[in-house]
Parts: structure tokens; C-alpha cells; sequence
């Protein structure tokens, strides 16, 4: 690689980062809106807190988890100590590419936010302190051992080992299918289960500011082509395919979403757009790099569709996803996993070939086993450590502080103050002051007047 190209390569990861740290923002805007005016606060805090928290346990030692040289050769977890403290990534490169650093920084805006996602299925009810605890050991045990089994991959002279997912099974996940939105989605489930339900599930109140929550999705949307068009780490013709069929699935969501929706409710709405746009993003994730851009309009109708139906099933077998994480990327994510073993053409960035375009079952039985493997692994550490964590400090707020808003009670803030002072008032308090003042005068002078 020369060093124009590698300049330009640079260049490209350092927007796309920038892009991707949009995310944030938008996922808190995206869930804030979604919940009540009294904790609409306590969810921009979650995703915040938990990115922080994720943040620094990344530049200790995250990185080397995820990227270093595999423990054993197993390829099931990277050497917590080969860049411990990640004081080795100041280096430039021996050779014009990526500068270690960036990669770094691009990789731990994904761990930041796949642990946000968690947040939005535990909303009005479980303690700050607790989240952000869990946070940090979920970001340890989960996130940081399975974004190493998807994201490493060997180096080109068998120096470095990576992970098993990457490279002994070979499936494809372009950006985070299995390591992002099924890992969050099967991690919420688990946690919701041992929280448990909120007080007034089945008649939870109405998201108080649908235009925050399309305002977050819109910005979440902007992120997602730094999220999939970064990671082809590269200022190519892959960068440029992945981001037309991010675009492409994204605009089958929503269609896909509201006609349901619109079919089922009798309307079409503004959440239903948001949610359809989600949904179809997390699907194309792991795709992006895999399919045609009519194979991205399929991946995202589809999401559109069976997303839409499958938020409903909370309420049939009675988990309280609040704000529909397991609903939008658990099945989003599955499902846009597993379509790739269908509809990967070679002539995508990826080139492989799926079962649809004559590759035979070959790529599909590796991505369901890609999927099966995060499933497993996810859900059953999650639940012990969210079980781990009841027993000890607690993990759920009591009623009264439920039924109160964790806005008030957990952070002494509210979102929306109407009767706060601004530069009318004041003008009034000052003339209201200088009034008081001449009534005291003159009743002063009054006393001081003999009768």
C-alpha cells in the first residue's frame, strides 16, 4: 500500500468514526423519547454511563481482549496483556496503513454502544448504580470475548491468531450482526428475565416525544454508514457498495414496517417509521458486504416486516422488553445473519455465494452456527451475571421510586422545567426588586413622618 492510498484510508475511518460517535447521542435521543417525561433522563444517562464505562475498560484493556494475539491459539480470547493500557498503539505503522490507533478508537465506539443497546429493555425500572456495574462486567465477560471471536482475523503470515468465528467457521458479519445486535438482543432477554416486569406492564405510558425519538433515528441512521461503511476499513469500492445497500435496506424497512403496521393498527406511525428503519439497519448489518443491492432491499423489507410482528410477542409470553431491543435486534439481527447464507452473490465485497445464488448450504449452516454459538454463550453468562448482581446489591428500584420517575429519584434532574427563568423574567424579577425597594422607602419615610 502506498501512502496516498493509505492517507486516503485514514482519512475515510477517521469520518466514519466521527460518524459512528453520532450514535450516541442518537440512541439516547432514540430511547429518551420512547419512555415517559419522568425517565426520560435516567435512559440519555444509561447510554451515556455505559458508553464510559465501556470506554475505559477498552483502552486498559479491551483492546488486547478483542484484537490481540488469541490465548492458546483457540481463537476464544485475545491476550488481555499484549496491549494492556494500549500505550503500544502510539506507534505509526512500519508500512503506509491504518494507524493502530484509529482501529482502536473505531472498535471501541462499537463496544460502547452495543452495551448502551442493552439499556432500552430495562427502562423505568432497574437502579443506575446496578446498570453501570453491569456495564463494565458485561463489556468483560460478553461483549469483549465474542467481538474476538467475530472481528479478529488471522494475519496474513500466521503470526497472529484470531477468533474462531472469523476464521476456523468462516461466516460472514461484515459489521456486527452477531457480535452487536444478537449479542445485545439475547443479553436484554436475559436481563429482563431476572429484573422482571415493570409495574405497569401492558399499560406502560405513551412515549412522551415521538419527534426526539425520529430525531435520534435519524442521527442513528447518519452513524450507521460510519458503523458498516467503516468497517470495510478501506476508502474503496466496498465502502461505497456497503453504504448503497445500507441505504437500500433501509428504505424496504420503513415501507415494510408501516404497510403492517398500517394492515394490523389501521394506521401508520411515526414510531412504526423509526422502528422500521432500525430494524432494517441492524439486519443489513452483518449483510452489507455480502449482497447485491436487490438482496439489500429483501434483507430490510423482510426485517421491516417480521420485526414488526415479532415486538408483539413480549406481551404473549411476557417478557417486559420495554423499548423492544429483543424485538428490533435480537430478531433483526438473526435474521439478517441467516439471510446471508441465502442471498450472499459473489460479486459483493464479501464473495461468497449462497444457497440462493448456488453456493449449496455450505455459507448457511456457518452463519447458524455463528448465530447458535453468540445465542448461547450471551444469554447464559448475562444471567448469571445479572442473577449475580440481584443478590448483591440489587438490581431493580423499589415501587415507589418506579411509579415516581428514576429522573427525580435517581439523578435529582427533570427533563423539562416550563416555569425556569430566562431573560423575560428576570427583566420582571429586577423591576419587581426595584419596586419592593421604593415601597420599603416610602413606608420608611411614613414612619419617620410625625402625625
Amino acid at each position: 500500500m502506498n501512502e496516498a492510498v493509505a492517507a486516503a484510508d485514514t482519512a475515510w475511518i477517521l469520518a466514519a468514526f466521527a460518524a459512528v460517535s453520532l450514535m450516541v447521542p442518537g440512541l439516547a435521543l432514540f430511547y429518551g423519547g420512547m419512555v415517559s417525561v419522568r425517565s426520560t433522563l435516567n435512559m440519555a444517562m444509561m447510554t451515556f454511563g455505559a458508553f464510559a464505562v465501556v470506554g475505559i475498560l477498552w483502552i486498559v484493556f479491551g483492546y488486547s481482549t478483542v484484537l490481540g494475539n488469541s490465548i492458546g491459539g483457540a481463537g476464544i480470547l485475545g491476550n488481555p496483556l499484549e496491549f494492556f493500557g494500549s500505550s503500544a498503539l502510539l506507534d505509526a505503522p512500519a508500512e503506509p496503513g491504518l494507524p493502530p490507533a484509529l482501529v482502536s478508537g473505531f472498535q471501541l465506539l462499537f463496544a460502547g454502544i452495543t452495551v448502551a443497546l442493552i439499556s432500552g429493555a430495562v427502562a423505568d425500572r432497574m437502579k443506575f448504580g446496578a446498570w453501570m456495574v453491569f456495564a463494565g462486567l458485561w463489556a468483560t465477560l460478553v461483549y469483549f470475548p465474542v467481538a474476538h471471536w467475530v472481528f479478529a482475523f488471522d494475519s496474513e503470515d500466521g503470526s497472529v491468531v484470531g477468533g474462531w468465528i472469523a476464521n476456523t467457521l468462516g461466516a460472514i458479519d461484515f459489521a456486527g450482526g452477531t457480535a452487536v445486535h444478537i449479542n445485545a438482543g439475547i443479553a436484554a432477554l436475559a436481563l429482563v428475565i431476572v429484573l422482571g416486569r415493570r409495574t405497569s406492564f401492558g399499560n406502560a405510558p405513551r412515549p412522551h416525544s415521538l419527534p426526539l425519538t425520529m430525531l435520534g433515528s435519524g442521527i442513528l441512521f447518519f452513524g450507521w454508514f460510519g458503523f458498516n461503511g467503516g468497517s470495510a476499513l478501506a476508502a474503496g469500492n466496498s465502502a461505497a457498495v456497503v453504504v448503497l445497500n445500507t441505504v437500500a435496506a433501509a428504505c424496504a424497512g420503513i415501507v415494510a414496517w408501516l404497510v403492517v403496521e398500517r394492515i394490523r393498527e389501521g394506521h401508520a406511525t411515526s414510531l412504526g417509521a423509526s422502528s422500521g428503519l432500525i430494524s432494517a439497519l441492524v439486519a443489513i448489518t452483518p449483510a452489507c458486504g455480502a449482497v447485491s443491492p436487490i438482496g439489500a432491499l429483501i434483507v430490510g423489507g423482510l426485517a421491516g416486516a417480521v420485526c414488526c410482528l415479532a415486538v408483539s410477542l413480549k406481551y404473549r409470553l411476557g417478557y417486559d422488553d420495554a423499548l423492544d431491543v429483543v424485538g428490533v435486534h435480537l430478531v433483526g439481527g438473526l435474521l439478517g445473519t441467516v439471510l446471508v447464507g441465502f442471498l450472499a452473490t459473489e460479486g459483493a465485497p464479501n464473495g461468497a455465494v449462497g444457497l440462493f445464488y448456488g453456493g449449496g448450504v455450505d455459507l448457511l449452516w456457518r452463519q447458524i452456527v455463528a448465530a447458535a454459538a453468540v445465542l448461547a454463550y450471551s444469554f447464559t453468562v448475562t444471567w448469571i451475571i445479572a442473577k449475580v448482581l440481584q443478590k448483591t446489591m440489587g438490581i431493580r428500584v423499589e415501587q415507589d421510586v418506579e411509579q415516581e420517575g428514576l429522573d427525580v429519584t435517581m439523578h435529582g434532574e427533570t427533563a423539562y422545567v416550563l416555569d425556569a427563568p430566562g431573560p423575560v423574567s428576570r427583566v420582571v424579577k429586577e423591576a419587581d426588586a426595584v419596586a419592593a425597594a421604593e415601597s420599603i422607602t416610602t413606608a420608611s419615610a411614613r414612619e419617620a413622618t410625625p402625625s
